[in-house]
């Protein structure tokens, strides 16, 4: 995997501009948001959520055998700009805590509302692992 960085570009704060990756088994994970494994929401706050869905995101990623560094991609959408905006030291936090240093292409997308109440944030990754041995 190599992060991509065009020259003369800033470099990116908390995410990479491009990801290339030499084929392997490609992982699509769907929109986690932050309830546990029985889907019951444990706070209606936009952090803990956020923590939650990054957890849900690596447990299925661990369930292909993958692990952080195989993230190419997250997408995150999320109802509440001004909170997301506040936490932001807390979210990376977080992220640095559950990922490290890993930062796949990432995007932010405030919507209006998403489907599972009280979700205030849902993100969805695409991962590559290696190709399994025969």
């Amino acid at each position: 995997m190599r992060t991509l960085l065009p020259a003369g570009w800033k470099e990116p704060i908390g995410y990479a501009n491009g990801i290339e990756v030499p084929a392997g088994r490609i992982l699509f994970i769907a929109g986690q948001v932050g309830w546990n494994a029985e889907q019951v929401f444990e706070s209606p706050e936009l952090v803990p959520q956020f923590e939650q869905a990054l957890k849900n995101i690596l447990a299925v990623l661990a369930e292909a055998g993958g692990s952080a560094n195989h993230i190419c991609r997250v997408t995150a959408f999320c109802i509440d700009r001004p909170a997301y905006l506040a936490s932001r030291r807390e979210l990376g936090a977080i992220w640095r805590r559950l990922i490290g240093r890993h930062y796949p292409a990432m995007s932010m997308i405030f919507v209006a509302d998403l489907l599972d109440h009280p979700a205030k944030i849902e993100l969805e990754a695409t991962a590559v692992l290696p190709l399994a041995a025969n």
